[in-house]
């Protein structure tokens, strides 16, 4: 993965406009809606085949893994804030344990996104049935052909829209919250009463009922991995947009999801509450399959229960196409990050879409609805193994990155949205001071003054200023007690998070067996495919996993850039030397206006770069054949960005070719008057081109960029 520390990798590229053409990237609701259009979807299916599993107790357990689901909220939402790029689970690990993690979090990704894709047609079919009963002998045929449909529309190109699923979310949300308030004026206040103390009584728990009803839970709340996925398209700062939309989905679906399943899978099934319907027929035999939308039935009439199942078709069909659209943007981000064989980024010639990559992604859920036979409480057993793999990977990847740097080892992603470098101002050892460009009037202002007035408004304003200048007093030492001990809250509670999925993953490991076998299968075949590319590459173009920037006072920052056919001989002369100065090359590429990004794409911008990776392979090779231990580093950027990297490694010496060693070392950057000089030079001619040796001053300290400190940086 590319780096993407405070000043390690900025690109001075234009902020990217937001897929679809939109001038502004998503912001908290937009984001939100995304989430919880796949959120959302869960509670059309999970309350049936937990009922399945563990009866009426479905909606204690929900209410339960409610509260991890909170922490790990925590956790996602500081990923994404760390690595911009996107990638979720394959970026936390490739850089908080190993890059092979990174992989394994691909392959764990993807078994999600297949289940889910599987999962949700076949329950949309399902809720279908409800509004066209002659289906019911064809559905399984029916989900397999709406799988392969929707694989051509991706073949075609359309174009995932956060406004459609704006929409969709907006849908989910309101007729979940309509069904809720039904049943709540329906039902007695006594009858409610009776329901939650008979199922949170605890009379029918056991410690392997607890366990089984904890882990299978998670799936009511599958969909929070996809936030991750969101960060290329985010609204900067992205802190502030992650922090809000994370929020709006917690309170959403922690409204709608444990209610849901508590009454559907206990008003439903009991003949006790059958006076309480407006449709009591519904009452036992009750379809576990298609249960919400019998629940609006039997409260709401037959209209809402049509309606209901209306809407849970569309949505879920609509889940299941976000899936795809996931799985194969995952496949292209392990094929360029050379995980997998770079066919399967190639592109069709009549509609330029990744056609082999959207057949993985399409074919592989229509192999397994066909293994399991349309049986869905046994995909809702096989989902556990992805799902909650994912999420302890994430959690134990990012509990290590916290820890190495509470003991004292650089920052591991962005501390500062790389859009909003671009606006910034350097300021030698204290890192980046922020002026971002100002933000464009909301449409609520413009509203606000049409109505009330320019005059008006203003008194409000002023108003409110009064307001906040009151309150200031107690606002800011509870923010100062906050800022405080928040980071070691959210550390302890970061180990808390992952103990308790490590149990509901163990659980669904030895509790589920087929689910194992499943999983670890995919899993085998995938990390296999990896492992022999791997290989196979070890030839000519070995694979190189970027480092962290770390000290070195010994070594060599030997600096390679594009298109520069010299790059050959600064790697020759760098080996040369590598016994008393250890290389690490840095490639530097040039800045490019990215195509704007789309949902679910992860814009790894070193895995966009094919030159930078054939430039650093080749080094790779060369240090192979020389036996010579190296470390790689990248960066968009220039003079800048060598600055900032060099600051972090405090290299020796610079190597590089000699006119870009003029053009790059020794350029002054006027912003923040700093200049990186070398105590002397020491150039070697080799195959007609100069190898510049910019030898640096062993005490390494900041100037004032006026020439004051005598040091090698300043």
């Amino acid at each position: 993965m590319s780096e993407t520390t405070s000043g390690a990798t900025a690109s001075s590229s234009p902020t990217p406009r937001a897929h679809g053409g939109s001038a502004d990237r998503l912001g908290p609701f937009l984001c939100w809606a995304v989430v919880f259009a796949d959120i959302g979807t869960s509670v059309y299916y999970v309350p049936g085949i937990l009922y399945s599993q563990v009866g009426r107790l479905a909606g204690v357990f929900v209410t339960m893994t409610l509260v991890v689901f909170l922490l790990l909220t925590i956790k996602y939402a500081e990923a994404t804030v760390r690595f911009p790029e996107g990638g979720g689970e394959v970026a936390v690990a490739s850089r908080g344990l190993n890059p092979w993690f990174g992989a394994l979090g691909g392959m764990f990704i993807l078994i999600d996104y297949f289940l889910t894709a599987s999962i949700s047609s076949l329950s949309g079919l399902h809720y279908f049935q409800v509004i066209f009963p002659p289906i019911a002998p064809y559905v399984v045929g029916l989900t397999l052909a709406v799988i392969i449909a929707l694989g051509i529309l991706n073949w075609w190109g359309i174009q995932e829209s956060a406004t459609v699923s704006a929409a969709i979310a907006c849908l989910a949300f309101l007729s979940s919250v309509v069904i809720v308030l039904l049943v709540l004026t329906h039902v007695p206040l006594q009858d409610i009463g009776l329901v939650f103390r008979e199922i949170f009584s605890g009379g029918h728990l056991t410690g392997i009922t607890i366990l089984t009803g904890f882990a299978g839970a998670f799936l009511a709340f599958s969909g929070l991995e996809s936030i991750a996925q969101l960060a290329p398209v985010m609204r900067v700062p992205r802190r502030k947009t992650v922090n809000a939309a994370l929020t709006f989905v917690v309170i959403t679906v922690g409204l709608t999801g444990p209610l849901l399943t508590i009454f559907s899978t206990v008003l439903l099934t009991d003949p006790r509450f059958r006076d309480t319907m407006a449709r009591p027929a519904y009452s036992v035999d009750a379809n576990p399959d298609q249960f919400i939308s019998l629940l609006a039935g039997a409260y709401g009439g037959v209209m809402l229960g049509v309606t209901t199942a209306i809407i849970a078709s569309a949505l879920l069909i609509f889940a299941a196409n976000t899936a795809i659209i996931g799985a194969y943007h995952v496949v292209l981000a392990l094929a360029r990050m050379r995980y997998f064989p770079r066919v399967m980024e190639r592109r069709n010639k009549l509609r330029g879409t990744p056609h082999i990559a959207i057949a993985i992604a399409t074919l592989t859920p229509v192999v397994v609805l066909l293994l399991v036979r349309g049986n869905i409480n046994l995909l809702g057993e096989l989902y556990g193994f992805g799902l909650l793999g994912a999420f302890l990977l994430l959690c134990v990847s990012l509990d290590v990155i916290r820890w190495r740097e509470r003991h004292g080892s650089p920052p591991i992603g962005a501390t500062v949205d790389p859009e909003l470098l671009r606006y910034g101002s350097r300021n030698g050892r204290n890192g980046v001071v922020m002026t971002p460009p100002p933000a464009p009037e909301s449409p609520l202002i413009r509203r606000a003054r049409a109505l009330l007035g320019q005059d008006n408004l203003d008194r409000l304003t002023q108003a409110r200023a009064a307001v906040h200048s009151h309150l200031r007093p107690i606002r800011i030492p509870v923010r100062r007690w906050w800022k405080a001990h928040w980071p070691n809250v959210k550390y302890v509670l970061g180990f808390i998070t992952t103990a308790l999925v490590a149990v509901a993953w163990a659980t669904n490991l030895f509790g589920k067996p087929l689910a194992t076998i499943f999983g670890s299968a995919l899993t085998a075949i995938g990390m296999g495919v990896a492992a022999l590319h791997f290989r196979y590459q070890q030839v000519r173009h070995p694979i190189v996993f970027l480092d962290t920037p770390l000290p070195a006072p010994r070594s060599s920052l030997v600096i390679l850039t594009p298109q520069d056919e010299r790059n050959r001989i600064v790697i020759q002369d760098a080996l040369a030397s590598a016994d008393t100065h250890p290389p690490i090359f840095l490639y530097i590429a040039a800045s490019s206006d990215l195509p704007p990004p789309r949902l679910f794409e992860i814009r790894d911008r070193f895995g966009l770069d094919a030159e930078a990776q054939l430039t650093l392979s080749r080094a790779r090779r060369a240090c192979n054949e020389a036996r010579v231990q190296a470390k790689y580093l990248y960066a968009v950027g220039g003079s800048q960005e060598v600055f900032d990297i060099a600051a972090l490694v405090r290299p020796a010496e610079i190597t590089a070719e000699a006119q870009t060693a003029r053009r790059i070392l020794h350029k002054t950057r006027s912003q923040a008057g700093i200049a990186l000089s070398p105590d002397y030079v020491i150039t070697h001619l080799l195959d007609g081109a100069r190898v510049a040796h910019n030898v640096m001053h062993p005490l390494y300290s900041f100037g004032d960029g006026r020439g004051n400190g005598g040091s090698a940086l300043k």
